[in-house]
């Protein structure tokens, strides 16, 4: 059962430096919320709060509430291992493991986690995880082939099956088109409005026209200046965002003047 996520006057640091700024936000379960904004407002660092990502950067913490089905992901005594095998991440360049072969790649989180597979239970595993990644019929004759001889779009691909092999309830994308060619960004796309049946989605993009296409949400962040807090504009409805904002700023940002 995918989950709804709900963050509460959020403020995220790096060090003494404050990334983001009191961030109120609810992200629906089984939908695609997509985060804009120009470079350096803090869509990036919200998307990778969400599975305690940007912890491994030594200095960064949150204050406020993140929620998870009324669970607080930053509570006393929440593992944050935990927290990403429940909330999966994909990054902007696919990133397979280079010396692994494309099973191993899909297989590669869950060998992280110490689960121990039957070679059976592997293979169930990974002919699911590559399906529902609909990579499946493109290398079921070549898992033991180098998962970096695929192509880029192929190999992000590779990466989502590697994320939802995990089984999370939650897939975080920042980005996961940028370095791919327009037919494979659109076969992610299609993935993505497959994927939000199962999970609920957030993807951080930069492309006005894919949040339009893909998203059910969409969420405008924005800066006052460098070395000011990204915060959050406003969100909604994709559709509304994109036809009638609130705010004039967001109508600036989608129209392209500015950003």
């Amino acid at each position: 059962m995918s989950k709804r996520i709900e963050a509460k006057n959020l403020d995220i640091y790096y060090g003494s430096f404050k990334a983001v700024e009191d961030i109120s936000m609810v992200i629906e379960p089984r939908s695609v919320t997509a985060f804009i904004g120009p470079s350096g407002c803090g869509k990036s660092t919200m998307l990778r709060s969400l599975n305690r990502m940007h912890e491994v950067i030594p200095g960064a913490y949150v204050e406020g509430e993140l929620l998870l089905d009324g669970h607080d992901l930053y509570g006393p005594g929440v593992d944050p291992v935990n927290v990403r095998r429940q909330i999966g991440m994909v990054f902007q360049r696919p990133n397979p493991f280079p010396t692994m072969s494309i099973k191993e790649n899909v297989l590669a989180g869950l060998k992280l986690n110490n689960r121990k597979m039957k070679g059976s239970e592997a293979d169930d595993v990974a002919e699911r995880a590559l399906r529902g990644a609909n990579l499946w019929e493109e290398v079921k004759n070549r898992l033991s082939l180098p998962g970096s001889g695929l192509s880029g779009g192929q190999q992000q691909r590779l990466c989502i099956a590697r994320a939802i092999a995990m089984q999370p309830e939650v897939l975080l994308m920042d980005e996961p088109c940028s370095a791919l060619d327009p037919i494979s960004t659109l076969a992610i796309e299609d993935l993505i409005q497959e994927l939000k049946d199962s999970y609920t989605i957030v993807i951080v993009t930069h492309n006005m026209q894919q949040a339009a296409r893909v998203s059910d949400a969409t969420a405008f962040f924005n800066i006052a200046g460098t070395g000011a807090p990204g915060k959050l504009i406003e969100m909604g409805p994709t559709d509304k965002i994109f036809s009638t904002p609130d705010q004039k700023s967001t109508e600036d940002y989608i129209t392209g003047r500015f950003g």
